[in-house]
């Protein structure tokens, strides 16, 4: 797809695509946890940030590999290929290398820390880039909207 077929993925969709991502990632996740730590892992008892090695692989490492690889194989996660939107080099629109796809997924975190603000950042950011895609050098696209025939009366 050529440059001009494309525009940068703006603020509420991408909401979506997270939303989306967010529901299948708990999907696998919350069945394994349960399934190695019962339902107490959920519970108020529950004080650390990690309960054991198995969480840390399932929360922190599973998540994290499974984006990385679906944006370096499909230049996007489930929640944006369902909405039409990929994740592409800034500079160059191919494919994102590896320590791009790393660096992405870590500067989420730069994102998240001050109350989202680098993930608000989308919505008024003139490429609509959050920090983390700044930081990683990337921005989302997807196909322009052509729209559908116009309305004509009489």
């Amino acid at each position: 797809m050529q440059a001009h077929d494309m525009e940068y993925a703006g603020f509420w969709v991408r909401v979506g695509a997270a939303l989306i991502d967010t529901l299948l990632v708990m999907a696998i996740t919350f069945p394994l946890l349960v399934a190695l730590y019962g339902w107490e892992y959920f519970g108020a008892e529950q004080t650390a940030l990690i309960a054991g090695p198995a969480d840390f692989l399932i929360s922190w490492v599973l998540p994290a590999v499974a984006v990385i690889a679906f944006w370096m194989t499909r230049q996007a996660t489930p929640g944006k290929m369902a909405l039409s939107l990929r994740v592409v080099d800034a500079a160059t629109g191919n494919t994102l290398t590896a320590g791009q796809s790393i660096g992405r997924y870590l500067a989420y975190y730069v994102s998240m820390l001050p109350l989202f603000l680098g993930i608000i950042w989308v919505a008024f950011d003139k490429k609509k880039q959050g920090w983390h895609d700044k930081l990683a050098g990337t921005v989302v696209v997807r196909s322009k909207r052509h729209g559908t025939e116009p309305v004509r009366f009489g």
